[in-house]
């Protein structure tokens, strides 16, 4: 039989070995636990980039806008001819911003405060004093408007002989202006081309001291 003395000092041991024994496998727990969420929160952070550059991915690279070039002022009737035509045209591309004068009197007036190409129909039926739609010359009439334009165009029919375009070759003489084109109706492939490539040449050749430049788009 032990002595009292040699069992508490083995009860003693007992109890310091049993507790670290408990720090041991708590720190082991912390551990196995700390080192779970490390790799929770790398998978989170892998999936976040792995996102990030799939999305990037579908998105593309970012698009740049044109350099703005200039702009285009047009008016069309009821039957959208003018209006196609300059759609075709697909002047943003180019830099050219496009403004359109109302039809009806009742809307909002359009005011422009830079350098514009002006298209237009030519109206009338042949009648040469009435070639110019009225809601162009109400909109040539406020002195702000004509102070910007550089140029027209003129779109018309040939089945009216000389008066074919006229309201081009009025507003050319009234604003002092270049006539820079003409076509007929809606417009060919070939018109749409020529207008494009034409108003890029005009505007890069303005642009430095704003003048008009002696030119056509023919």
């Amino acid at each position: 039989m032990s002595d009292p003395a040699t069992q508490s000092s083995a009860s003693v041991i007992a109890t310091a070995v049993a507790s670290d024994m408990a720090t041991v496998a708590t720190s082991a727990s912390d551990s196995v636990t700390a080192a779970a969420e490390r790799s929770s929160s790398a998978v989170s952070v892998t999936s976040a980039i792995v996102a990030t550059a799939a999305h990037a991915t579908a998105a593309g690279p970012a698009a740049s806008s044109p350099r703005h070039a200039g702009a285009v002022v047009y008016f069309s009737s009821a039957s959208e001819n003018t209006a196609r035509f300059v759609a075709n045209c697909r002047l943003d591309e180019l830099g050219i911003a496009s403004y359109r004068i109302p039809l009806r009197p009742g809307d909002e007036p359009l005011a422009v405060h830079e350098p514009y190409v002006l298209i237009v129909p030519t109206y009338g039926g042949g009648v040469v004093s009435k070639a110019v739609p009225p809601q162009v010359k109400r909109f040539l009439n406020d002195p702000d408007n004509r102070t910007w334009i550089r140029g027209v165009i003129a779109s018309g029919n040939t089945n009216f002989g000389d008066a074919y375009a006229a309201a081009g070759r009025i507003v050319s003489a009234k604003c002092k202006v270049p006539l820079l084109f003409t076509f007929e109706l809606m417009g060919t492939p070939e018109d749409v081309r020529k207008t494009r490539d034409g108003l890029a040449r005009f505007f890069a050749a303005a642009a430095p001291t704003d003048t008009v430049p002696d030119t056509s788009l023919a």
